[in-house]
């Protein structure tokens, strides 16, 4: 038998545990070209609040349907293998669904792991799992950021903020972070190694709190959030400027708010860009490469909140959703 958790009921709004329900049922067989894993790590990932949404689906995924697992990303060991690429005994990662077992035939961003000497496991589904790659795709190749330049970033707490704001760091940028609590915010300064965060607990006029952080404006945007904060960015740019969209957290759970503020992008010449981490794919052994050194000279750190077990994870997704959670999320 299968433990998996499917989606009890579209969301509306913001998500809740009940939304999700703990089931058991058989495990599909392991047919000819299709192998089976024994899921170990979990990743949730706020991106996927989209796809939850009665009605949704576009030309990335489909719409998660009532009575599906919900999709994920896991880290998993293949029990039973039907498929010659994928032997038993390798370590996978896959996009799948939240469950214990899984059958898989290679397809969906599905990579053999081969972990290097004293690395945890999970951090291949953090800082050097697509997590980290999306933030090294957004500073990199999108933002591009050059020493002495102000990079602010959204979401700054949470999985991809949390290394965008170390590689911006490195490149000798000044940094400035956007987050919801103070506490989170001291955080990110002593431990993440931010300049100066701005949290909407303390600081909820984020116009004149970013116009006293950074009064000669902002080089580098990276989004994680859309909305209200994007728009009051915009007004602060300064000319080429470049904005990165890696995400809309502030849009999944609630109304696409209007921008304003976007004819700022003609006057100040700024270019403004959204990506996909899979578009990079080619990329992902070098970048893995480049991540995976910092980690070892010590100029990146990987910042993870664990929950154990898959009953779990509704629990964490909403935490990480309601902005509760630091670092990468994983189950």
């Amino acid at each position: 038998m299968n433990q998996a958790i499917v989606l009890s009921k579209h969301p509306v709004g913001k998500v809740t545990e009940s939304d999700f329900q703990l089931v058991e049922r058989p495990s599909p067989p392991c047919e000819e070209g299709f192998f089976r894993t024994k899921n170990m790590w979990l990743s949730l990932d706020a991106g996927f609040r989209h796809w939850m949404e009665e009605g949704a689906g576009d030309n990335y995924l489909p719409g998660m349907q009532i009575g599906d697992p919900v999709q994920g990303v896991v880290i998993g060991e293949v029990i039973e293998s039907c498929h010659s690429g994928y032997p038993v005994g390798c370590i996978v990662s896959a996009r799948t669904a939240w469950e214990q077992f899984s059958v898989l035939d290679g397809t969906d961003l599905c990579n053999i792991l081969t972990p290097a000497d004293g690395v945890p496991l999970h951090q291949y589904m953090s800082t050097l799992g697509l997590t980290g790659m999306t933030a090294w795709v957004g500073i990199y190749r999108v933002g591009n950021p050059r020493a002495g330049e102000t990079v602010v970033i959204s979401a700054a707490g949470g999985a991809v903020g949390t290394v965008a704001g170390q590689l911006a760091k490195a490149e000798g940028c000044r940094v400035v972070g956007l987050t919801s609590t103070r506490s989170k915010a001291d955080w990110l300064v002593k431990d993440v190694g931010y300049d100066l965060v701005i949290d909407r607990e303390t600081q909820p006029d984020l116009d004149n709190s970013l116009r006293d952080a950074v009064p000669e404006g902002i080089d580098v945007y990276f989004d994680n959030v859309g909305g209200h904060v994007l728009d009051t960015v915009m007004a602060q740019l300064k000319e080429g400027a470049r904005i990165a969209l890696s995400g809309a957290i502030s849009e999944y759970e609630g109304p696409v708010e209007p921008l304003y503020n976007s004819y700022e992008l003609v006057t100040k010449r700024v270019r403004m860009e959204g990506f996909m981490v899979t578009d990079h794919v080619e990329e992902f052994p070098a970048i893995l490469k480049d991540l995976q050194n910092r980690l070892a000279n010590g100029t990146l750190k990987s910042f993870e909140q664990i929950y154990s077990g898959l009953s779990e994870t509704p629990r964490a997704f909403c935490d990480m959703m309601h902005g509760a959670s630091r670092g990468k999320c994983l189950v």
